[in-house]
């Protein structure tokens, strides 16, 4: 086989994708798209969220992974397929792979977390850790492709894999025909291009926006003919790609209104407010176009706006942590540090400050031996639960009043208009 992933030049059709949704409807979710009330009000516009996070995998790539292995001709099916992928395309392909009786080995770079690997070995495929990156796994998984005659399952660069991704644009419009705007991540392209087809196709008048991180802006640099750097680290690392698909900026330069670029910080608030106003788990990448609102309200205001939570695959470490870091930005959980003299008593005084106002004490650290710290005195710091930016003043204010030196550790700010 050719080592080039773009394997056919064509470009689908709608007729395309409702092929493909055909072929599909039986192995994949149909997943609901469903009024966000509460991020409606807080951004200003009507939105409508698009629950694929609930399929198997967790991840949209069930779509396009399927309808590939689906094209397939016996002859391929019987000899196996290749793929290379750190997150939801590996488990994507392992599952229905194994489901379809096709033998299936994907290739992950050496960092991969294991809860991922254990995760594609437990769909069915044969994981080979090759490489230090997704470029370097990749280029293992093409030799190894011509070596063994596999045939090579794309990411996003297929035909089939993007009609596939499309049939995410026929359900949502089949629900909200209404919809004024999709606003669509981009990692490599796979996604908003068979999107866009879909859409524009069903609705010429909507408009699809997409976003990237501003870290990883591919596509953006493909679209505007700029040269931004890519790299870092991202939340977003399912679009956090370095090159985009050929045929997919092809279709996304003729289809797609505008890129948005959007923050690490963006990003977070977008996975805090799907986990703490909808209670649904999202990714950084399944955020992404929720990121997008935040990082510009004010042109979605007064529109019917279509979301897809693309992918709820997220390490609960970094939920937590997530969400906590947003609670010290709304000021419900403060950190003080409080000079204090060194004599018995006064850690209780504070404490009963702190009670009586309402607060409640999370934690404490005494210190005593800081060079910054009166040798007759002690640094205590505090983190308290508050309601609020206010509540968190008012026991401040409690605190000096007893004649204690406080420093806020943490300033409030706005959280998810910001």
């Amino acid at each position: 086989m050719s080592d080039t992933p773009l394997l056919s030049p064509a470009r689908p059709t709608l007729s395309d994708i409702l092929q493909a949704a055909e072929k599909i409807k039986t192995s994949v979710l149909r997943t609901p798209t469903l009024p966000a009330d509460r991020l409606s009000q807080e951004l200003g516009a009507e939105i409508f969220v698009k629950y694929d996070n609930m399929q198997i995998t967790n991840a949209f790539k069930e779509r396009g992974a399927l309808n590939k292995l689906l094209s397939l001709s016996k002859t391929q099916k019987s000899k196996g397929v290749i793929a290379m992928s750190a997150g939801n395309h590996a488990q994507a392909v392992a599952l229905h792979a194994t489901r379809l009786g096709i033998p299936s080995t994907i290739v992950m770079p050496e960092f991969t977390p294991f809860v991922k690997v254990a995760a594609t070995k437990a769909f069915g495929a044969t994981v080979i850790l090759e490489g230090e990156s997704v470029a370097e796994a990749g280029e293992a998984a093409h030799a190894l492709a011509i070596e063994k005659d596999l045939t090579f399952v794309h990411p996003y660069d297929d035909f089939h894999v993007i009609a596939g991704q499309g049939t995410v644009a026929l359900e949502m419009l089949a629900d909200e025909p209404d919809l004024d705007v999709l606003i669509i991540p981009i990692g490599g392209g796979g996604l908003i291009s068979g999107v866009s087809i879909a859409a524009k196709a069903l609705k010429p008048q909507i408009e699809i926006i997409g976003v990237e991180t501003e870290l990883y802006p591919t596509m953006y640099n493909e679209l505007k003919k700029t040269n931004l750097v890519c790299g870092g680290q991202s939340l977003a690392e399912g679009i956090a790609v370095k090159k985009a698909g050929k045929l997919p900026a092809l279709i996304a330069s003729d289809l797609v209104s505008d890129i948005i670029l959007v923050s690490e910080r963006q990003i977070e608030q977008a996975i805090n407010a799907y986990a703490t106003y909808l209670k649904t788990m999202a990714e950084g990448a399944g955020a992404a176009g929720l990121a997008a609102m935040i990082a510009e309200p004010e042109r979605f205001k007064g529109k019917k706006v279509g979301l897809v939570l693309c992918g709820g695959n997220i390490d609960p470490r970094l939920l937590s942590s997530i969400i906590v870091r947003q609670l010290g930005r709304k000021q419900q959980i403060v950190g003080l540090r409080i000079t204090i003299p060194d004599r018995p008593g006064v850690l209780g005084e504070i404490s009963t400050v702190i009670g009586d106002l309402g607060g409640n004490v999370l934690e404490v650290d005494h210190h005593r031996t800081f060079l910054n710290v009166p040798v007759r005195g002690a640094s205590i710091d505090i983190t308290i639960e508050t309601r609020d930016a206010a509540h968190a003043q008012e026991i401040i204010q409690g605190i000096e009043a007893k004649g204690h030196q406080v420093e806020h550790l943490n300033a409030p700010e706005n959280t998810l208009k910001r």
